[in-house]
């Protein structure tokens, strides 16, 4: 098919005004598809007609172009819908104690509080608490527990120093270990979102993500 290129390309200069925002969306898509068509179909050859199979091809082909587009802003749309429930949801734990992984033992009114899980059931389990330097202050025997989610409870109304107090579990069935993963107590003061990740200011200064917390207490 012989086409007038310089009339396709005065159609096609005529289509580089449009603006940035409106060449991104899926109606300037197919406008500035139509506009080609058209001007391909008043310049084609009388004698060599463009074909209908490749019309409906191009047909086709903008019309998966902008079924495309249409779903991206779709998904981003619902992205942001997703991150407004998240920050919503976020704030009601504001005040409220939650659980992220790690052996820091939070002390609240002289009482250290954390917990723990364990993988199976365990003959015997025993928690160490120990200061930041590695001093062991105290030991309990919680003697045999089933699996799954402990607390953690030690009398801290004789500590006085001011370092961050930890905690250990070990826990064996028989001669065998038994895995366990510390959990610490904390509460929540804030939340904020950055970059649709929602994040949990705690009372001990430390931020962590919203999908990292094990249980809202």
């Amino acid at each position: 098919m012989a086409l007038d290129v310089t009339a396709l390309n005065a159609a096609s200069s005529s289509l580089a005004g449009t603006s940035t925002t409106n060449s991104t969306s899926a109606e300037a898509s197919q406008d500035r598809f139509l506009k080609l068509l058209v001007a391909q179909l008043n310049n084609q050859d009388p004698m060599n007609p463009m074909d209908n199979a490749q019309m409906t091809s191009q047909l086709a082909q903008i019309n998966t172009v902008s079924g495309i587009q249409t779903l991206n802003d779709t998904m981003k749309s619902m992205a942001t819908q997703i991150a407004a429930l998240q920050s919503l949801q976020g704030s009601a734990t504001i005040g409220h104690d939650v659980l992220t992984e790690g052996n820091t033992l939070s002390i609240t009114d002289g009482v250290g509080k954390g917990a723990f899980d364990l993988s199976s059931a365990a003959d015997a389990v025993k928690v160490e608490i120990r200061t930041a330097g590695g001093t062991l202050l105290g030991t309990q025997d919680l003697g045999a527990l089933e699996a799954g989610r402990q607390a953690v409870t030690w009398d801290a109304s004789k500590y006085t120093n001011s370092g961050d107090l930890s905690f250990k579990v070990i826990a064996t069935k028989g001669a065998t270990a038994v895995t366990t993963t510390a959990l610490e107590r904390n509460k929540v003061v804030s939340v904020s979102n950055e970059n649709n990740v929602l994040n949990l200011q705690l009372q001990n200064g430390a931020s962590v993500a919203y999908s990292t917390v094990k249980a809202i207490l």
